[in-house]
């Protein structure tokens, strides 16, 4: 079941981020998740720290993240099976609407249930993503 999660996680990615234009497919992120769908940015530095669930609270939590910028693209560095967990680090490139260039590197634990992501939780780093887990960074 868990290779299964992680082509759930990887088809919600491809769809959700396209570099191509720089911006993201919303609904297409929300083909792939439970109603009940939690984003946990608490750990951010950045806009919007904080946890929303449901449609419509984490719908507005990415109508503000991508305010902010003109152009975002992030790129998968691995997809990291492990049960209902799938850790992906990225590396996240975004030019800000004044201009600004941002890059980040960070890490996103996603959990999958019955086929539906439940929940994205942010983490700074590949190895606090991976010992979130279970795992050994």
């Amino acid at each position: 079941m868990s290779q299964e999660n992680v082509e759930i996680v990887r088809q919600a990615h491809e769809a959700f981020n396209r570099p191509d234009l720089g911006v993201f497919d919303i609904d297409a992120l929300y083909r792939h998740t439970d109603p009940s769908f939690v984003v946990d940015w608490s750990r951010s530095h950045g806009l919007e720290a904080g946890t929303y669930q449901g449609e419509a609270a984490t719908r507005r939590f990415w109508d503000t993240f991508f305010e902010a910028f003109e152009r975002v693209v992030v790129e998968p560095l691995d997809f990291v099976d492990h049960g209902e967990w799938v850790v992906v680090p990225h590396h996240l490139r975004a030019l800000g609407r004044s201009g600004i260039e941002v890059e980040a590197h960070s890490a996103v634990v996603f959990t999958v249930r019955d086929g539906r992501i439940v929940e994205m939780r942010l983490y700074r780093s590949t190895a606090e993503a991976l010992e979130a887990v279970g795992l050994e960074g």
